[in-house]
């Protein structure tokens, strides 16, 4: 504090302990004090019932005045004062004010009662050495001394009051925390465009808005039907090893509408779940259909506000005792009732991105992957660098990369290992850091980007190409980045190089990103013809590994929607039917209730299709076997023939393009055409 705050503040402060203690003294002696203090402007002698309140009121402001002027002392340092008022008359300025009765000013929430204690004590030592002390500077000095420990104190207690509430320093915190203010997307866009341009006219229209309940996910829309729970529920199932593990729940009301969802579905006709969710408007799998058909038409806010609608709809069935930023809340994939909110949060996330928001999307992938993060059923860990990099947060990448490396093994996806690289490229490239700290990044990220490239060449002539760059013709005729590098990979290894691709290549078109690997692509060239031990090793790792990709990695492809990855995929996954409300269920799912079983019809109310079926497969049964392992047989049969089906209708598609009609051989005599024709 400087010292003409000080002297303020000094000035001030004189004043309230001249108030405090004429509020002590009955009678007369208060008037003389006072009358002493203001000259002309003193009141007169009060009676003593007067006095009493008088005494009780200054005695409950006496706090928050001392509060309040150290606040005004720090406001008014950076203020130009020409003319210096004595500190007497700023005594008597800072008496009018407690005089005044402001009731609006409230000490801060984060004064404790500890506080509120601690400063009383220190007025009333105050107050004690003022009686003793006769001379005006000792008085300052004592004065000066109080204020500067009761600051230090109030420091103190606001230092510890931030480190009870969990907003101590970010890095103490887990990887995964989440912030509730960061799950809104108007706080990004508040920080690029002002909170002016994002609210607009909203405020006066929120008074007119129903009642809905207070969540952080989503802002309810006056447009939405009025909120009835559908019949959703959230259960506590066992508390181990400091985490929680719940599930969700479906009431038999609830049961019912999903057993008429899958009718609808089955129907093929979009106007049936319409129907179905006009009768229940806050039915999840009917909002998750309907938004996907809305995406395809290109009606994108209807999408993004039916997915917003099932959000609502989940945090209202939220336990108690489940959080949204602890990291310590588990949802397991296996089970059918939970699938629903790994959708619609992963849906929501990438409506956030398409957005604008990706600082927003990232805080959302978070939260998915800390509901699941040894299963990770969505796989976010595909998604999450791409995210971090997007919004800027590369020392959360780097910090995630560094704890999950040992145990995860993330440097064997080709996302991680090219996203580290240019993580640390950027983090060089920002301004204000010192030289031996960008020095630092630089050759970290040249390092790692020649093992990402020798590590996963098939990526290098793909990016090129998405990035509308022509590769020099000593790397493209070189058979380590040539055309053999990508047929050679093995499957899972090419669905993960084209995921990769196609969703961040626009990361690499930023200025001097591509100059950067341009450099360290001839820097692998040279390493490769040396014949460095690197090289082969990487090669035996790529045969080895990424045989047999995992369904978790399948469903997140059908979930991107890139097609540079969902052409790898393999047969088997796109021959099966995927339904947009459970994309590829696990095969060890858990299922809490199941489908009634429809009355059997006879034979001569058979459809057309199910006798086909029956002459192709005498065990085929319309209605599926009554055991178990009929089941099972009948759903191999119908993989196989569902295998066959498609076979046959390549088999007739290439027919059908190789068939050539030859023209008639036409005589040179037109007259004998029109003849014939008519």
């Amino acid at each position: 504090m400087s010292s003409r705050a000080l002297r303020r503040l000094k000035g001030k402060q004189r004043g309230q302990e001249a108030l405090d203690m004429g509020s002590l003294v009955p009678g007369e002696e208060q008037a003389a004090e006072v009358e002493e203090e203001e000259g002309d402007s003193a009141p007169q002698p009060i009676s003593n019932s007067s006095n009493q309140k008088a005494k009780k009121n200054k005695t409950q402001k006496n706090l928050s005045n001392i509060y309040e002027l150290i606040c005004e002392a720090e406001n008014e340092v950076e203020k130009e004062d020409t003319n210096a008022v004595k500190p007497e008359e700023k005594g008597e300025e800072g008496r009018e004010k407690s005089d005044s009765g402001d009731t609006e000013k409230r000490i801060p929430q984060a004064e404790t009662g500890a506080a509120k204690s601690a400063a009383v004590d220190k007025v009333k030592k105050k107050k004690k050495k003022k009686k003793k002390k006769t001379t005006s500077g000792d008085t300052q000095e004592e004065a000066a001394e109080d204020i500067d420990a009761l600051l230090e104190s109030m420091e103190q207690l606001g230092s510890l009051t931030l480190q009870s509430d969990g907003c101590g320093v970010a890095g103490s915190r887990p990887v995964l925390h989440v912030e509730h203010r960061n799950l809104n997307p108007e706080t990004e866009l508040k920080r690029y465009f002002g909170a002016r341009a994002v609210l607009g006219d909203q405020r006066p229209r929120q008074r007119q808005r129903q009642f809905h309940r207070s969540t952080w996910m989503t802002i309810p829309k006056d447009t939405w039907p009025r909120f009835s729970r559908p019949g959703i529920s959230m259960t506590l199932l066992e508390s181990r090893a400091g985490l929680q593990f719940f599930t969700l729940e479906h009431s038999r009301d609830y049961q019912q509408v999903q057993f008429k969802f899958m009718d609808a579905v089955e129907s093929m006709d979009p106007n049936n779940i319409v129907a179905l969710l006009q009768m229940n408007p806050y039915h999840i799998d009917s909002l998750l259909q309907l938004s996907d058909v809305s995406r395809i038409q290109e009606d994108q806010e209807m999408a993004r506000d039916l997915i917003e609608r099932a959000l609502y709809s989940f945090e209202c069935a939220f336990h108690p005792l489940f959080s949204l930023t602890s990291g310590t809340c588990r949802l397991s994939y296996q089970r059918s009732e939970n699938r629903a909110l790994y959708l619609a949060l992963y849906k929501h996330m990438m409506f956030l991105e398409r957005r604008g928001c990706p600082r927003t999307a990232l805080e959302y992938c978070r939260l998915l992957l800390s509901l699941d993060p040894d299963g990770d059923p969505l796989c976010m860990l595909l998604l999450i660098d791409f995210l971090s990099l997007r919004s800027r947060e590369y020392h959360f990448l780097l910090r995630l990369y560094q704890e999950w490396e040992v145990h995860r093994n993330l440097s064997q996806l080709p996302n991680f290992a090219f996203s580290v690289a240019l993580c640390h490229f950027q983090l060089s490239q920002q301004e204000g850091a010192e030289p031996q700290e960008r020095d630092t990044h630089r050759d970290k990220a040249d390092q790692l980007l020649q093992y990402a490239l020798i590590m996963f060449p098939g990526a290098l002539m793909p990016l090129l190409d998405l990035c509308t760059v022509q590769p020099d013709a000593a790397v493209s005729a070189h058979a380590f980045f040539g055309h053999r590098s990508q047929l050679g990979q093995p499957p899972a290894l090419a669905e993960l190089v084209g995921l990769y691709v196609g969703r961040s290549h626009m990361l690499w078109r930023e200025g001097g990103v591509l100059f950067w690997l341009e450099q360290n692509v001839a820097q692998v060239l040279l390493r490769v013809d040396s014949n460095e031990p690197l090289v082969e090793d990487c090669l035996n790792k790529r045969k080895e590994r990424y045989q047999s990709p995992s369904r978790n990695i399948h469903r997140h492809v059908i979930l991107s929607e890139i097609k540079e990855a969902t052409s790898a995929l393999p047969l088997d996954v796109t021959t099966q039917p995927i339904m947009g409300f459970d994309p590829l269920p696990p095969l060890d799912s858990l299922v809490s209730y199941s489908r009634p079983e429809r009355p059997s019809v006879g034979a001569s109310n058979e459809s057309t299709l199910s006798l086909f079926f029956r002459s192709l497969l005498p065990n085929f049964n319309l209605q599926g076997g009554q055991r178990p392992e009929d089941d099972l047989e009948v759903a191999r049969a119908g993989r196989e023939l569902n295998q066959e089906v498609n076979r046959l209708m390549v088999a007739m598609r290439d027919m059908l393009a190789n068939i050539q009609f030859q023209e008639p051989p036409r005589e040179d005599n037109p007259d004998r055409d029109e003849e014939e024709w008519d």
